[in-house]
């Protein structure tokens, strides 16, 4: 798979052992910042990861900020991602399963690397259900972004 992966400055330090870890596990990845630890605006990054997803470039995101909340919020915000904030394996799989999410925002004061490794590689190996109530579930979804 195709991975985005992008952090603010909170975020920075536990992306690069993310990146390394996903490419482990045998993805392509591309980085869309911050590039260091000064101080950087999440909706800015989020726009780039979002945008790379939409586009067709990634098939599914990863953003990490200080709680995984300011990201899931600006993720959210573009028409046709589904974004979750997710601390914990269960959820960083079935957000796949049952909600058809592409992006999973963590948050890096909340989660260690040995955690964040174990959320991403959960998310990463799960596929949306085709149990029909799901799917009728998220285009539902779907049809709320087109009401925006």
């Amino acid at each position: 798979m195709r991975i985005v992966i992008g952090s603010d400055h909170a975020g920075f330090h536990l992306k690069a052992t993310i990146i390394d870890h996903v490419t482990s596990l045998g993805h392509e990845v591309y980085d869309a910042g911050s590039y260091d630890a000064n101080p950087v605006d999440f909706p800015d990054v989020a726009k780039t990861v979002t945008s790379s997803i939409i586009e067709g470039k990634a098939d599914r995101g990863l953003m990490v900020c200080g709680t995984g909340v300011g990201a899931s919020i600006a993720a959210n915000k573009v028409k046709g991602i589904r974004a979750a904030v997710c601390h914990d394996v269960h959820s960083a799989h079935q957000s796949v399963e049952h909600d058809d999410v592409n992006v999973m925002c963590i948050g890096a004061q909340i989660v260690g690397a040995w955690l964040a490794r174990d959320l991403v590689a959960a998310y990463l190996a799960a596929e949306f259900s085709t149990d029909e109530d799901f799917r009728r579930r998220v285009r539902k979804l779907a049809e709320m972004d087109e009401q925006r």
